[in-house]
């Protein structure tokens, strides 16, 4: 079985505040071996260096993978490579695979394990640095951000989903959901954001229409946003078929979900309470699971001043992977690392030291840029789908965003409020 985000239902059951003293004081990776006095070692450790993408060996697709959970189910195509804009998106020197800097700013971090990172303003989308930012690499769970977008402008989050067995049982991080356990979609988007749940994946995507479904809303929502080196093929992040990102499609993907004020609240929550599930009647002597708390899986949410929150990944083939965001001096950055590893130092502290490095250049630094949130440029190219019908057959609208409101009551309000002054007019030129 291929490993998965760091962490299991345990990890993310002991709480915020455990969690972080856990892994804050986990030790840290074994330094390089020293020979003896007066004599020699047979086995050393090679010294750290950073992955060189100079000449830009992720162009077209990510690294070869490591095992075979890329071979398409029999009877599937292999998926062909991404085309590769031309110009770059996001600016001329967007399209450079090495370090890209502002002139004159200095050196990045040394200790950065990541083959591909990115540092952009939240608010404005100016990117200030990066490396490799439209290399293609594997996004893990960061690829969930992408599915919280099209599930919260989808799905009525009141809506109570009953937990099943295909939930329970499938791969990799699960929060917790138990057959005849009773969730609403409130509730499976914090098992999803904080918590990294492949099972509550598996049953948000159930309701997008499954699997493929939700990943097809997926990629066009990555297409409608001009994230074109991204293309999912599982909802959790698990690898398969396809799958890629890049740096600069991450951190447009995050900055997306940023104007959805539910995801921009649980990615800064510490810790919720999670329902529990009845006993299981094909288990003897099984009983009932009560409630457990759920802590965020985001370390630098815990350890860093003026973080906004996150979302981690990992996978054999993707490494670690990370996006967050902070704040400082009335700045948002955000920070994307891809195919990282926990030397030499972990990735949420890799990322620490790229905020660091990001809020200390000047305010006018640029390299490229995001394209516009929420601009009518970028909103999907196709409608999502309509969400389906609750347990008593009635169907779920989504909301109308204001504007749209406000233009329907032009629309149709108008024409009548001129009927109702000519019919005034006509009756007053009567008398």
């Amino acid at each position: 079985m291929k490993l998965r985000e760091h962490g299991v239902r345990a990890a993310c059951t002991f709480g915020a505040a455990a969690i972080a003293a856990v892994l804050t004081t986990a030790p840290a990776p074994a330094a390089p071996s020293t020979p003896p006095a007066g004599g020699s070692s047979t086995t050393t450790t090679p010294p750290f260096t950073t992955p060189n993408t100079d000449d830009c060996p992720q162009r077209t697709l990510p690294p070869p993978p490591i095992d075979s959970s890329e071979v398409p189910a029999p009877g599937e195509p292999t998926p062909s490579a991404l085309p590769v804009p031309s110009p770059a998106i996001g600016g001329e020197r967007m399209g450079e695979c090495g370090v890209v800097l502002p002139e004159g700013a200095p050196a990045p971090p040394a200790d950065i394990s990541a083959t591909s990172w990115l540092v952009s303003d939240l608010d404005t989308g100016r990117v200030l640095a990066a490396k490799d930012p439209h290399g293609r690499y594997r996004p893990a769970s960061t690829i969930k951000v992408a599915l919280a977008i099209v599930a919260l402008r989808t799905l009525d989050l009141d809506t109570v989903v009953t937990g099943t067995r295909a939930d329970a049982d499938v791969e990799g991080t699960r929060v917790g959901i138990g057959p005849g356990g009773r969730y609403t979609n409130r509730q499976l988007m914090q098992a999803l954001i904080m918590c990294s749940g492949n099972d509550a994946a598996h049953a948000i995507a159930a309701q997008l229409g499954g699997d493929k479904a939700a990943v097809a809303k997926m990629n066009d929502l990555a297409k409608s946003l001009r994230a074109l080196d991204t293309r999912a093929a599982t909802p959790s992040g698990l690898d398969g078929p396809g799958m890629t990102t890049s740096a600069y499609d991450l951190s447009v993907l995050f900055r997306e979900a940023m104007t959805i004020p539910l995801f921009a609240e649980l990615i800064h929550t510490e810790q919720v309470d999670f329902p529990g599930y009845p006993a299981d009647p094909t288990i003897p002597d099984d009983e009932d699971h009560p409630g457990f708390p759920i802590g965020n899986d985001n370390q630098l949410l815990y350890n860093y001043a003026g973080a906004i929150g996150g979302k981690t990944g990992f996978t054999d083939d993707a490494r670690q992977t990370f996006v967050a965001a902070a704040e400082r001096d009335g700045h948002r950055l955000v920070v994307t690392l891809l195919q990282a590893d926990v030397r030499p130092i972990r990735p949420w502290e890799q990322a620490a030291r790229l905020l660091d490095y990001g809020f200390a250049l000047d305010t006018d630094a640029r390299i490229g840029k995001l394209p516009e949130s929420g601009s009518a440029a970028i909103q999907p190219s196709v409608p999502l789908a309509t969400p389906p019908p609750r347990a008593d057959g009635t169907r779920v609208e989504p909301d109308q965003p204001p504007h749209q409101a406000a233009r329907v009551a032009v629309l149709f309000g108008a024409p009548v409020l001129v009927m109702v002054l000519l019919l005034w007019i006509r009756r007053a030129y009567r008398r």
